[in-house]
């Protein structure tokens, strides 16, 4: 909600002050300016005033909630108004328009901003209210809880965590407990962090219990920290377990404090700190934990890491994987048949189960429950395994109620974001970029005027999955995510969470796709004269053709002005498109070859992102544009450059010209560049890269091999992938220069022969790919040493190759470097002295 009114707030920005955009440079907008201005203030005052100022000791949590709830509905309802009067005002100046006449250009915003200025008011009142009563009900609170039983409370939870059954998690105790119990004297921490039900806090009361830590540590204690902090609590808990014998509820804070330093006092303890949440509460907690210098240690779980690293000083901080299947289906068994064996006819709809669980421990705790109170017929536990997810949902105290908490800590800019993963299918490989892409149209990523958007967006991204919301699947080299999958129970969160927002609304299209929809609701329109609003409709994602022309007549698709995403299908690229002046994203598909950009593409104003499986002609442009990313594009006779197109442009698709100046040195953000020949080669050409280049593809360039300098000595370049022919003769003689920053290079299908290289051209190499490369000899013995090489891939290479690999396979393990990989087709070579007869005669398949 807060990123939807943010979002808000920026249209109103350019409706305020954009002065070069036609579309918006209207008499009649251009009067409602102060209107706009007006609106914008009170809407960025309500923001500093509700969101911005988080009063953690507000009592009023639900009168909070609703005054939130009225500000949503407020600022919906001013949106609304204003692109209904933005609709008519564009569908008034197109006489053509179906609906010019429903429409009526008026802008009355007073009734709502007295609706937001009443919940000002509103919350000042409660929050002075809440001032007088604080100190009452502050006491009463803490003699509730010195009242209460808060070592029964810790031995219950203590018990519930020792009864459970432990599957698969021996490694990770092992690997912990070695780590707690380690030489080093000065006091240490160490993490275990995961998502919500992983089974952290299993794992740490495994080794919390495991006979040798026992002996290790003098005293050991437990405190379970929850998502707020309270000291006396915390006190009282760790006392608690390291003596239940102690009589505390009397005992004032300070002396609560005394206490827990004699407990500890020269001792060698184990303190585990349980589902800890905050970096601020750990500063807290770690002033109550002496080093004396003797090998104590401090066990924390969290589901943040950035928690853990907080805390980190010399620590481990331990990410807990989910379970394998043979894992999953071994706890299954162990919680239903409580050590007897699984009938035959159960085991198959059993592990559908359990893969169903997707190797979250308590997904399948749970779903043992269910089938512990079945009768044990396959017809049961198969239909079951059909509603896996139905039986997650259900579990009001299981699992989305423990995952829930991970959503109500996330920061309000985050929330949207986490609630956009709800739109994915189950299972679905996400393609990061193009969700940063998304969430950078849909207004999510607030601007810090010191970074570009996508660096902001790359942020939140990696804030999910170090609040293990995201996993990641895939990563570029450059350690940025390339994809990511969301585990099918934070998928059912967000869409539940969802629906309560009113964040999104899954629509089952007719057979005749959104065209009939967008028909539809302009007959309504007609017959009812009432105006539908189109507010949520900012982001259409189709693979079906629609005839935008046809939707409304020229020269506009008047009803679509408002959206900042659109992925379509075209015939052709149509004027009226220009005209959607909030377009960010624009993703066209077609089955032509290419497709001719009109003039006045430049009135998508705030487009950063426009990709095409065709080529893009732009024959002339009216302006320069915000364009950030786009595929092919060919230049007409009408432009001059790209520089003058796209100054921001940061990724470019663009065709290698000969006998013409290629410079790509104004291109001042210029990151990621593909140059595409046409597979002949001639040799007056000119070619420049900016510094600021990170990659570079160059396919049928057919340069010479002399230009390779050229590229060399980019700075900042990190990956080269080099394809058919784009170089032109049998030899590559790097010379004495080397790449500074080249981590991933490539070679495919090329004619080269010999390849004279050494080490000290690639001292950051990384990962070698050669592919179709059946002319070359040999991999340079000398490319083995480079001490940051990790990977050679080979695909589709001669013999003779294969032997160079051989040999540098041999070098390198007589020098003790076991950690170089080289993968031939598809299989990882053998060491070069077998151990074991399976290798030689996979040597033998490889023809080495």
């Amino acid at each position: 909600m807060y990123a939807n009114v943010q979002m808000f707030m920026g249209k109103l920005q350019q409706l305020i002050y954009c002065n070069d955009n036609e579309l918006i440079n209207n008499q009649s907008i251009l009067c409602e300016r102060p209107q706009f201005q007006l609106l914008y203030e009170e809407l960025g005052s309500m923001i500093q005033t509700l969101f911005n100022k988080e009063d953690q000791h507000l009592q009023n949590f639900e009168e909070m909630r609703k005054l939130k709830k009225r500000f949503k509905a407020a600022a919906e309802e001013a949106e609304d108004i204003v692109d209904i009067f933005l609709s008519a005002v564009h569908c008034r100046n197109n006489r053509y328009s179906p609906i010019s006449n429903v429409f009526q250009p008026y802008l009355r915003l007073e009734v709502v901003i007295r609706s937001i200025e009443s919940i000002k008011i509103e919350f000042m009142t409660m929050n002075i209210d809440n001032m007088k009563m604080d100190s009452s009900l502050r006491t009463d609170r803490l003699h509730m809880q010195s009242s209460g039983t808060s070592r029964g409370r810790n031995s219950i939870g203590s018990k519930k965590v020792k009864e459970e059954m432990v599957v698969g998690f021996d490694r990770d105790a092992e690997i912990i407990r070695d780590k707690l119990v380690e030489d080093g004297k000065h006091l240490d921490v160490v993490s275990i962090v995961g998502m919500g039900g992983i089974g952290k806090s299993t794992l740490a009361n495994k080794v919390f219990t495991d006979p040798f830590v026992v002996y290790h540590f003098h005293v050991r204690g437990w405190a379970t920290v929850s998502q707020t902090y309270d000291k006396r609590d915390l006190l009282i808990q760790v006392l608690s377990s390291i003596d239940d014998r102690l009589e505390l509820e009397e005992a004032t804070d300070s002396q609560l404090h005394q206490i827990l330093h004699r407990s500890l006092y020269c001792k060698r303890y184990l303190i585990v700190i349980d589902d800890i949440w905050s970096t601020q509460t750990w500063d807290k907690l770690k002033l109550f934990f002496p080093d004396h210098n003797n090998g104590s240690r401090i066990l924390l779980t969290s589901r943040l890491t950035e928690v853990a690293w907080h805390a980190k000083s010399h620590g481990l901080i331990h990410h807990l994987q989910h379970l394998t299947e043979e894992e999953s289906w071994k706890l299954l068994c162990e919680k239903v048949f409580k050590g007897d064996e699984c009938p035959k006819w159960l085991i198959k709809p059993g592990k559908q189960i359990t893969k169903n669980c997707h190797g979250l421990p308590l997904s399948v705790v749970i779903m043992a429950g269910v089938l512990a109170k079945e009768p044990r017929r396959k017809d049961v536990w198969l239909k079951i395994s059909y509603s896996v997810h139905s039986y997650m949902a259900s579990d009001e105290k299981g699992c989305l109620e423990t995952i829930a908490l991970s959503y109500h800590h996330l920061p309000l800019h985050l929330r949207d974001c986490f609630l956009y993963l709800g739109g994915f299918p189950e299972d679905y490989k996400i393609h990061s970029p193009w969700l940063l892409w998304v969430w950078m149209a849909e207004g999510f990523i607030q601007e810090d005027g010191s970074r570009s958007l996508e660096e902001i967006a790359k942020g939140y991204l990696m804030d999910l999955v170090d609040r293990n919301l995201l996993i990641v699947q895939k990563r570029y080299l450059s350690g940025d995510i390339r994809r990511c999958k969301v585990h099918d129970l934070v998928r059912q969160l967000s869409v539940e969470k969802g629906k309560e927002e009113r964040f999104f609304l899954k629509i089952e299209p007719p057979s005749n796709g959104l065209c009939d929809i967008i028909r539809k609701q302009i007959n309504k329109l007609r017959n009812q004269n009432k105006v539908i609003t189109t507010r949520k409709q900012r982001r259409v994602v189709t693979n079906q053709e629609i005839d935008i022309m046809s939707l409304s007549h020229p020269p506009t698709p008047r009803l679509l002005v408002h959206l900042r995403h659109l992925e379509i299908w075209l015939p052709s690229f149509p004027q009226s498109i220009c005209n959607l002046w909030n377009l960010q994203t624009l993703f066209v598909s077609t089955s032509s070859s290419s497709m001719v950009l009109p003039s006045n593409i430049s009135n998508l104003v705030n487009l950063r992102h426009l990709t095409c499986n065709a080529e893009l002609y732009l024959p002339s442009i009216e302006k320069p544009m915000k364009l950030e990313v786009t595929t092919k594009v060919v230049l007409g006779d009408g432009v001059d450059n790209f520089q003058k197109c796209f100054p921001r442009i940061k990724r470019l698709i663009s065709t290698f010209y000969y006998g013409e100046e290629n410079d790509f040195e104004v291109l001042h953000y210029l990151q990621v560049l593909m140059l595409i020949g046409p597979g002949y080669s001639r040799r007056n050409h000119i070619i420049r890269f900016p510094a600021t280049l990170k990659e570079l593809t160059l396919v049928r360039c057919g340069l010479l091999w002399s230009d390779m300098s050229i590229i060399q000595s980019l700075p900042n370049l990190e990956i080269l992938i080099l394809k058919d022919n784009c170089f032109e003769g049998t030899l590559w003689e790097t010379g004495e220069e080397p790449f500074q920053q080249l981590k991933f290079l490539c070679l495919e299908e090329f004619n080269i022969k010999k390849w004279e290289s050494s080490s000290i051209n690639f001292p950051c190499l990384k990962e070698l790919h050669v592919r179709n490369c059946v002319d070359l000899e040999e991999i340079p013995l000398e490319l083995g040493d480079i001490s940051t090489l990790e990977y050679i891939y080979v695909f589709d290479c001669g013999a003779s190759l294969l032997v160079s690999l051989q040999k540098i396979q041999q070098e390198q393990d007589d020098v003790g470097n076991y950690e170089l990989e080289i993968i031939i087709d598809g299989r990882k070579m053998p060491s070069c002295v077998p151990k074991h007869e399976d290798e030689y005669i996979l040597l033998d398949t490889m023809n080495v």
